[in-house]
């Protein structure tokens, strides 16, 4: 009897986070509506002399850094977040928020253009990947639980990223 209600909770359950998931993301264009920028092409020997290995990894093998461990996922200063591949521009520091994971944490992007989003069925389990749009870096996975206005939290990896101090955008 116990086991039925939990069923029938967990499929009510369920049900609720998709439709969720499916308002949040109706508003992200696909990837092949985006306004393409000019796309930066290098082999993985030139990605391996101008990256760390820990970039490397996690820019070009699609890593993930421990939590708490980068150097970004508690930074307050001002500036701009750029991709530490390209230097494309990817995160003004006004929307940047303490999400309590360990990653720097987004509630956008500077625009659509800056960034791409992938479906990743990695681990099995369903996430949205963030890529640099103009070098196609690993940046992270984005989900719908962030705060208002969007309701996003695009969780970055700190090692895909550079900040630019100075003033905002």
């Amino acid at each position: 009897h116990l086991h039925h209600h939990l069923h029938l909770y967990l499929l009510k359950h369920n049900q609720l986070i998709i439709t969720v998931f499916r308002e949040l993301y109706s508003n992200i264009k696909p990837v092949w509506r985006m306004k393409m920028s000019k796309k930066i092409a290098k082999s993985d020997g030139e990605w391996r002399q101008q990256l760390s290995e820990e970039q490397f990894k996690i820019c070009r093998q699609k890593g993930t850094e421990p939590a708490f461990s980068g150097s970004y996922w508690e930074t307050k200063k001002t500036g701009v977040y750029q991709c530490v591949c390209c230097d494309n521009e990817l995160f003004d520091s006004s929307t940047k928020f303490d999400s309590g994971t360990g990653w720097p944490s987004f509630y956008q992007a500077i625009s659509e253009q800056q960034v791409n989003t992938k479906e990743d069925n990695a681990l099995f389990m369903k996430r949205t990947e963030v890529l640099c749009n103009q070098c196609d870096s690993h940046l992270g996975h984005v989900f719908p639980d962030g705060p208002q206005p969007t309701g996003l939290r695009f969780c970055i990896n700190s090692a895909s990223l550079k900040l630019k101090e100075g003033n905002n955008l």
